[in-house]
């Protein structure tokens, strides 16, 4: 492997001080912005591609940037943006009634160190993952357009053809979200239907972003999403809803019911199922990678040879250090919370298991949620079910350990001690989710992976601390719904409530471990599927397991727009073959795709910081639209949808077509 110009090399800007400080003063308002709707309706929304968006124009100001240096700062946001799902777990404390606010200095570490062994773990996940693997990595890819394009954007014709391609896709997707949140337009349609004695139901929302991911992820995927859907809404849920209609005022109501309760834990265990199997297809890989990290590590140092800037990791040997040294103040944390409490008679051993269990699970969570963010992208990825999955298994083992509680409190201080484990786990999910995603961004722009690595935990460490005074500023002013003393205006948190109702099962007894069953059962079927139908087609046709998984956990309305995306994608792109110049064709079309996510995570910012401000759940609604007008906002949210879709790919094939004109009369 030859090694770059030395020079070159050193002289090129990457991890600078201005953007970490930029990154910084982004991470900040983006993280804050994401705790309160994450809170609010139980969505979070992914930051690094508006992150790159706003770095490329800050950078603007500096004529000495590079497309690396804003990848640093894309990086640094989009670690602490993702690290707020950690509110998914830990305001659960509050719900059960352990915690009245947030101890800063426990919360923050529990962000920090979590957060950071996300990062150790991914680092031996990009070679198997993102190098060495044909994952799509939609929001990766999306990423790299965005600064590649911004970068060079007055380098040619094609440069600024392919700027007004994402500006126009940008545009079209951040007015569809604005109108929908003003209510001119519906957001999602849809409609629920009796089947006999029981009933089913179909909807998709009308995010411009999904058909932009939908074509980045491709057919197969989407496919396989499409499967896991009709399976979730066509089989399951009529099945289970059999008998429970009659009488109910709300169908579409009941049927979420349902939903909620048990289809959505049959798509869990299928996610199980399929995570453990594809843990064990690329355990290879990623100890190959590995192996390969150190190898070139220590042959670059016996031989006095560079390694290539694109391929410097962090050393191996300080990951695994790294890694083993983050559990002293993981145990240091372990034995502050149970100090004092009703389990603190067990201690040692409470503490010993959890610490082996956070070693182990870290990795198996850290691998499945980069394999699931190469698959449909990181805001997308359901890691919510991940979350439950890791709930679950936290709670089986503290209980196989401990026993259940003697009292009412000893079992509430067991159920405490299983969230606040879990939440150091989720850390790890929620970080790894979106790091390989980063990383794949940074291949794809040349970025240096040890300075990309860096810029992960600093990142990570910003989040930390600003994610307790937000949430103890959530706390104090609107409460947790469940939680004593709560008000009528008390947050939702759907993720914390229903993932500390699992604790409460498990410890006490009462989770349904039959639904669980019931998926594994799909899972297994599944896989079994998936490993002759690629073989037998020489791997033209391929059913990934995780994506069937996700096509039934999630709700229709996600998964519906993501497989029509595909189709859209692969019409394009066969279109795009035929013409003079097929790669600048279909890049054209990327860019477009892109765009549709730019503008709705943009706009996902701007709302947030709107709904923050006004404490208001429809702050942009308009106050003379009431529920009259739901027929109509649902025709002309379609009616916009499938304009602003039409007239967006007649625009990157109108590009197209004037390149080759151009090309030709060169």
């Amino acid at each position: 492997m030859s090694a770059p110009h030395p020079t070159k090399q050193a002289s090129l800007k990457e991890l600078t001080l201005r953007g970490i400080v930029i990154g910084g003063i982004i991470t900040l308002l983006f993280t804050a912005a994401n705790v309160y709707l994450g809170l609010k309706v139980g969505l979070t929304f992914a930051t690094s591609i508006p992150a790159a968006v706003i770095s490329m124009a800050v950078l603007r100001f500096w004529g000495d940037h590079t497309v690396q240096e804003n990848n640093i700062i894309q990086t640094i946001a989009s670690a602490a943006g993702t690290l707020s799902a950690v509110i998914f777990v830990l305001p659960g404390l509050v719900i059960v009634g352990w915690w009245n606010g947030f101890p800063y200095w426990e919360t923050m570490f529990v962000c920090a160190v979590g957060g950071s062994l996300g990062v150790m773990y991914s680092i031996p996940l990009r070679r198997a993952l993102v190098t060495g693997s044909d994952l799509p990595y939609p929001e990766g890819v999306a990423g790299a357009e965005i600064l590649k394009v911004g970068d060079a954007q007055d380098a040619g014709e094609d440069n600024q053809r392919g700027l007004l391609a994402i500006t126009w896709g940008a545009l079209a997707s951040a007015v569809m979200a604005l109108l929908g949140y003003m209510k001119v337009t519906a957001s999602e349609v849809g409609t629920a239907f009796k089947i006999g004695s029981t009933g089913t139901m179909i909807s998709t929302s009308l995010s411009l972003a999904l058909i932009g991911v939908g074509h980045l992820v491709g057919m197969t995927v989407g496919i396989a999403m499409l499967i896991g859907m009709v399976t979730s809404y066509g089989v399951l849920l009529p099945l289970y809803a059999n008998g429970q209609l009659d009488g109910a005022e709300d169908l579409t109501s009941a049927l979420s019911t349902v939903f909620k309760s048990d289809v959505r834990f049959i798509g869990a265990g299928v996610m199980a199922v399929a995570a453990i199997w594809t843990l064990i297809k690329i355990m290879g890989p990623i100890v190959r990678g590995m192996s390969e990290s150190l190898r070139a590590s220590r042959g670059a140092k016996e031989s006095g040879a560079q390694i290539e800037r694109t391929e410097q990791d962090i050393p191996g040997k300080w990951v695994i250090v790294s890694i083993f040294v983050a559990m002293i103040p993981i145990s240091g944390l372990l034995w502050w919370f149970i100090r004092g409490t009703q389990i603190e008679h067990n201690t040692a051993v409470l503490i010993a298991i959890s610490v082996l269990f956070i070693l182990l699970a870290g990795l198996l969570v850290a691998a499945v949620c980069g394999y699931m963010a190469g698959l449909i992208g990181s805001s997308n990825s359901p890691v919510s079910g991940v979350g439950l999955l890791v709930v679950v298994v936290t709670a089986v083992v503290i209980l196989a350990v401990h026993g259940r509680g003697s009292s009412m409190e000893e079992n509430t201080a067991l159920i405490a001690y299983t969230l606040f484990t879990s939440a150091i786990v989720f850390c790890i999910a929620t970080i790894a989710n979106d790091n390989l995603q980063d990383l794949k961004t940074g291949q794809l722009v040349g970025a240096t992976p040890w300075k990309q690595q860096v810029a992960l935990v600093i990142g990570v460490v910003f989040g930390a601390l600003i994610i307790p005074p937000v949430l103890q500023l959530m706390q104090n002013s609107f409460g947790f719904q469940g939680a004593p003393g709560a008000g009528p205006d008390a947050l939702a948190a759907p993720q914390a409530s229903l993932i500390s109702s699992l604790a409460k099962g498990v410890l006490g007894g009462g989770i349904d471990w039959k639904l669980l069953g019931i998926g594994a059962v799909i899972g297994i079927v599944v896989i079994i599927i998936d490993e002759v139908l690629r073989p037998a087609t020489k791997g033209k046709l391929a059913l990934p397991p995780l994506a069937v998984g996700m096509g039934i956990y999630l709700p229709a309305s996600l998964t519906v727009l993501i497989p029509i995306g595909g189709l859209i994608g692969f019409l394009y792109n066969r279109w795009a073959s035929k013409q003079a110049d097929a790669e600048r064709a279909k890049r054209f079309g990327t860019l477009a795709a892109t765009g549709l996510i730019v503008g709705e995570s943009l706009f996902g910012v701007v709302y947030a910081g709107i709904a923050g401000a006004t404490g208001s759940e429809s702050p942009l609604a308009l106050p003379f639209i009431g529920d009259g007008f739901t027929p109509f906002a649902n025709v002309l949210g379609i009616a916009f949808f499938a304009g602003a879709t039409w007239l967006l790919y007649g625009f990157a094939r109108k590009i197209t077509r004037d390149s080759d004109r151009e090309s030709a009369t060169k």
